[in-house]
């Protein structure tokens, strides 16, 4: 199996107000030397609480954010070193869906033009070839061709989710990246937008960069995990691997608190993590390993070393003292 995108040591900072005229200027690393791959056909979930770099790490692979280091080999080519050209035209092969489809689509402009509006921008095809692409998408993902000429607000929340997900396949993309697609949506269209989405992975061979911090959605759509915190991965696996058989105490913490997660006597994470205190300043972050100060397993060599991804059978695991 081929992959589809590889990335190594992914760093982002973004820079801070000075506090004085002539102080340094601070830097928040919010991703930290992120590495991970994504093979064809799979979709893998970026997961952890909020800031915890998962949405930055995602944008930066797709250059929307601007990254410090690193590389992001897309099918061979690193994606951080193509001029504004040539990253324009790898654009068509990559889709991109957004958290909140009210916000996401222009309420000025008709759905056709919104889901067209790709094409426009790149100059593919003909205005017919355009037209029949649009509406071979409205059918793909649900919608009728009568509604093509409205207006989102003429839109519930799952269909206007539904339109995100045509103009994000309008110019047959090889890698969707997905930005918590379902977290605006009731619970009942959730189901039916996650349903869509694993049917169209399936039937049109696509590769998911899922984020989420829903660990019920990730389980029911993706096939590999990774957990981060503080800008960093602290553990990778399969998506059976990873909710069977939790190694990270960050990881058993998350699993024990998701209400949506059904819960057996035989997996890691039925007793709750005893965590205290909050996340640590990525403005300043700690010497050693980044979750110490609230793990109730932290020794001393937590404080002072950093633990770095360690394979462990098919699973990944930046700790000292796994499970």
């Amino acid at each position: 199996m081929s992959t589809v995108l590889d990335v190594r040591d992914l760093t982002v900072r973004f820079d801070l107000p000075r506090p004085s005229m002539f102080a340094a200027r601070p830097q928040l690393e919010a991703v930290r030397a992120v590495s991970f791959t994504l093979e064809e056909g799979r979709a893998l979930g970026l997961v952890g609480e909020s800031g915890s770099g998962k949405t930055t790490t995602a944008m930066a692979a797709i250059r929307l954010t601007e990254a410090a280091g690193g590389q992001v080999l897309f099918d061979g080519d690193d994606l951080l070193k193509l001029s504004a050209e040539q990253m324009r035209l790898r654009r068509r092969d990559v889709g991109l869906i957004f958290q909140d489809p009210y916000s996401s689509l222009n309420p000025r402009a008709r759905v056709v033009d919104i889901v067209r509006e790709p094409l426009d921008l790149m100059d593919i095809g003909t205005m017919d070839e355009r037209m029949g692409r649009v509406r071979e998408l409205f059918t793909l993902v649900g919608l009728r061709e009568d509604q093509l000429s409205l207006f989102p607000h003429q839109f519930s929340g799952g269909q206007r989710q539904r339109i995100s997900i045509a103009r994000a396949l309008t110019t047959n993309p090889k890698l969707l990246v997905c930005d918590e697609p379902v977290s605006a949506l009731d619970v009942a269209i959730q189901a039916q937008i996650l349903n869509l989405l694993a049917r169209l992975k399936q039937e049109l061979g696509l590769s998911y960069l899922f984020i989420s911090h829903d660990l019920g959605v990730v389980r029911h759509v993706c096939d590999d995990v990774a957990v981060m915190y503080l800008g960093q991965i602290v553990e990778q696996a399969p998506v059976a691997t990873l909710f069977d058989a939790p190694r990270h105490p960050y990881t058993q913490a998350l699993l024990a608190a998701a209400p949506s997660l059904k819960r057996r006597k035989s997996q890691g994470y039925t007793r709750a993590m005893q965590i205290k205190g909050d996340p640590p300043s990525p403005i300043n972050p700690p010497k050693g390993c980044a979750f110490a100060a609230r793990c109730p397993k932290s020794r001393q060599i937590c404080t002072e070393q950093r633990p770095t991804l360690q394979k462990s059978d098919n699973s990944r695991v930046a700790c000292f003292f796994p499970a």
